[in-house]
């Protein structure tokens, strides 16, 4: 048995992250979400208690090796508020790539658009997010029937 592998599923863990980085990383993502930023918290005021449009928010998820502002499980929708520590815009790039590469939406905006213009910001977050698919994933433990799956998906026997 291989104690320290990563979890094969669960809160989009894993992608070749060893267990120990998958710790350190929910450990600074905890941090964040009790040491959150100004635009942070105006967002998350939006976006808590599925007020926006019913869509569920997590803060801070570690998704691969990187941990997002905000995530829409159901849309596979990462948001990310850019602000003075987003100076590398090619480091931005690969980051939004790498995401994008495992499924996910990146949804990028500024501090000064939150902080500024907050209704705004939740009317084109709602707009994206209603123009993407709902998020398919599929069963961890399909029946060996193929019960549950699509007709395209099943094997026939």
């Amino acid at each position: 048995i291989q104690i320290d592998s990563p979890p094969l599923q669960g809160r989009g863990r894993g992608w070749g992250v060893s267990a120990g980085q998958l710790d350190s990383m929910a450990t600074y993502a905890r941090t964040n979400r009790r040491n959150p930023t100004e635009p942070e918290v105006r967002l998350w005021s939006i976006l808590a208690h599925s007020q926006l449009g019913g869509y569920k928010f997590r803060r801070q998820a570690v998704i691969g090796n990187a941990i997002a502002d905000f995530l829409c499980p159901r849309k596979a929708l990462v948001v990310e508020i850019d602000g003075h520590t987003h100076v590398d815009h090619s480091a931005d790039a690969r980051r939004t790539d790498q995401l994008e590469r495992l499924g996910y939406h990146v949804f990028r905006i500024t501090n000064d658009d939150v902080m500024c213009n907050l209704e705004g910001v939740g009317r084109a977050l709602l707009d994206c997010l209603e123009s993407l698919p709902d998020r398919r994933t599929p069963h961890p433990n399909p029946s060996p029937e193929g019960e549950g799956l699509s007709p395209s998906q099943g094997t026939e026997f």
